[in-house]
């Protein structure tokens, strides 16, 4: 009675086909689109996972055909577990994926819709810009996706110009109300064009200089693009510092380049290292984290232990070796908030090996309060229900 095939057959038995096609249908998707996020946070080959993306899609896309000949939908016969022919070996799978589509993919999807922001945000605000309107034209640019820009419902024009506001019980009285500017994700690559980014951030130096600037990688996308990095970077202004890594993109392409030309642009590239620096007469100590695409790991064995810790990390799955290393507030990007968002459902496609669990927010980890961008670009200028952001956190002391 235990035999786990046996009861395999009695779940099928106790179902009708069409709804046993349905769970397989939406337990595969689920299954695939998991797996996909998790290999995806890995430091694999670039084209080695763009190869993948397109053949996992295939699968997904092939799950309906599949599991109709498993169950001979057509013959209304049911699944085979007798013989040796391939209906007999997707039998197991087919309840397998039922399973997961009626049981596991319901309880992650309420888990999702149970997230709570962290509690230390006190305070949120959002202004959304038309950039199209703006600027009198869509500034999509010249690359081979360009035009992807002007498709229907696309959002990829119109920034979120966010005011986040954290209450932080560890934060020094002098810097109380420091604000921070985060950009993550801008993707120099052609297409937004130059007038998009150039905007970006006049208009966020427009509403007010801030006390540090938090870069957190993914600045070029394209073999060339590194010219734009000093002309639109530049433009930025900080009263305290202007704080860089790079990103998996980044370590595509030509990373000495880069970071030397963030440096032109007199932001501080810090790598994968950590240094103490001043703010408002308080020490604090910065750390980049550019892992696992460029590494060593931080080590932080020799930085004090009685200043607050602020990280730049390009993803959020560092979250783990933040909590260790008792980072107190640690900025990142890297999953676009999905780049599209299902009603109800939410994000999908989320390369984090936590899959959609820290897509975007601000999430508290003890002792980690960590903000996750959507970032302002992408490889591909795609925006539904997940416009691009540029976040300015203001920080507050208090319980």
């Amino acid at each position: 009675m235990s035999d786990p095939l046996f009861l395999l057959r009695s779940f099928a038995d106790a179902m009708p086909i069409w709804l046993l096609w349905l769970g397989a249908c939406l337990g595969h998707a689920f299954w695939m689109t998991v797996s996909l996020n998790a290999i995806y946070s890995y430091p694999l080959p670039r084209r080695f996972l763009k190869a993948l993306r397109k053949v996992d899609f295939a699968i997904i896309l092939c799950g309906p055909l599949v599991f109709g000949y498993a169950l001979n939908v057509l013959g209304e016969s049911g699944l085979r577990w007798e013989g040796f022919g391939p209906r007999r070996w997707l039998a197991p799978y087919t309840i397998i994926a039922c399973i997961l589509g009626f049981v596991v993919a319901p309880i992650c999807q309420v888990m999702y819709w149970l997230r709570r922001t962290a509690p230390q945000q006190i305070a949120c605000t959002s202004e959304v810009v038309d950039v199209a309107q703006v600027l009198g034209s869509p500034p999509i640019g010249r690359s081979k996706q360009a035009h992807v820009a002007l498709w229907p419902f696309n959002q990829a024009m119109q920034i979120d110009f966010t005011e986040k506001t954290l209450r932080l019980p560890q934060l020094p009285e002098a810097w109380d109300g420091l604000t921070i500017l985060h950009l993550t994700d801008l993707h120099f690559c052609g297409s937004p064009d130059r007038a998009f980014h150039e905007f970006a951030i006049d208009e966020s130096m427009r509403r007010g200089i801030p006390d540090l600037v938090a870069l957190t990688g993914d600045v070029v996308d394209s073999p060339e693009h590194h010219r734009w990095i000093v002309p639109i970077l530049g433009r930025l202004k900080w009263n305290n510092a202007g704080l860089a890594i790079l990103g998996n993109h980044d370590a595509w392409r030509d990373v000495p380049t880069i970071r030397r030309r963030l440096r032109k642009a007199k932001l501080d590239v810090l790598g994968n290292n950590w240094k103490q620096i001043d703010v408002r007469g308080v020490p604090m100590l910065v750390v980049g984290h550019e892992g696992p695409w460029i590494g060593p790991t931080p080590d932080l064995t020799a930085a004090p232990h009685d200043v607050f810790r602020f990280c730049l990390s390009h993803t959020p799955d560092n979250i783990p070796w933040a909590r260790q290393n008792k980072i107190d507030l640690m900025l990142a990007g890297h999953v676009h908030g999905g780049q599209i968002r299902f009603p109800l459902i939410g994000s999908s496609f989320v390369p984090s090996r936590f899959s959609r669990q820290f897509d975007c927010g601000v999430f508290w980890r003890s002792p980690t309060v960590m903000h996750v961008g959507r970032g302002l670009a992408g490889q591909h200028p795609l925006r539904i229900n997940c416009r691009p952001e540029v976040t300015r956190i203001i920080l507050r002391k208090g319980q």
